[in-house]
């Protein structure tokens, strides 16, 4: 899994170059989106599975009413969540198994059920402030595989696809979901977003075909560019959000 945070240019689209330069949201305070996914070493996940419940999760903090609102209104997370997305929004998945899952799940934070998978998400934190108990996790060394090839997506529901030419591991490729469900939730109207919240946020993480990639890279979706702090290059497409109230045509 990804040893450093895995971070994206906030672009929602792919118009343009990918900036190297430094912005304002670099300027910013840096936060981390902490994830922790259960993995017993009996009874791993699936590595699909894994995926799409981490992109569940980071929709579900982004909708929880802790991180919503401002002033008086504002939820307990909210300023946390704020800080976070003015800079890059930088995501860290870590494993956890035994006693390590049981500390993760006392902490604050919201743990998210797939098929097979645990994913526990937590309000955002400076990125040399980990709380003690989450900064001991282990961010290397196991992956994650599918006993049997996911079923075709149903297109009637949200899907996020893979770039089929990146070999990226496990958490990193976590993470990237996690991203591609966050720029399309960005995206969508209130009205689309409750809609998606009230229905459980369903969704699928599927790899493209390549000729199906070239299509949606040039299809207005929101496309993820990683930022290159791990395992990839700087501004390489790793996820297209293919939510259907985004579609164009």
């Amino acid at each position: 899994m990804s040893s450093d945070p895995t971070a994206v240019d906030p672009t929602p689209n792919g118009d343009g170059p990918f900036r190297t330069e430094r912005t304002a949201r670099d300027e910013a305070p840096q936060y981390v989106l902490p994830l922790v996914v259960r993995i017993e070493k009996a009874d791993p996940p699936a590595r699909t599975d894994a995926l799409e419940t981490a992109a569940r999760a980071v929709l579900t903090i982004l909708s929880d009413e802790r991180s919503l609102g401002d002033g008086e209104s504002a939820g307990e997370w909210a300023q946390a969540i704020h800080d976070w997305q003015d800079a890059r929004i930088r995501k860290v998945v870590r494993r956890a198994r035994g006693a390590e899952w049981r500390r993760a799940e006392a902490l604050p934070g919201i743990t998210v059920t797939g098929k097979s998978a645990e994913v526990r998400v937590f309000p955002p934190v400076p990125l040399d402030g980990w709380p003690k108990e989450l900064a001991k996790l282990q961010v290397s060394g196991t992956d994650l595989e599918d006993p049997e090839p996911p079923m075709d997506a149903d297109l009637a529901a949200p899907v996020l696809w893979l770039n089929p030419d990146l070999d990226m591991s496990a958490g990193k490729t976590m993470a990237q979901a996690g991203h591609g469900a966050q720029l399309a939730w960005w995206e969508l109207s209130d009205e689309e977003r409750a809609a998606w919240r009230d229905a459980g946020f369903p969704l699928a993480v599927r790899t493209a075909d390549p000729a199906r990639w070239r299509e949606l890279t040039t299809s207005g979706l929101p496309l993820v560019r990683d930022a290159g702090f791990t395992e990839i290059a700087p501004g390489s497409y790793t996820v297209v959000a293919d939510h259907p109230a985004l579609r164009h045509g």
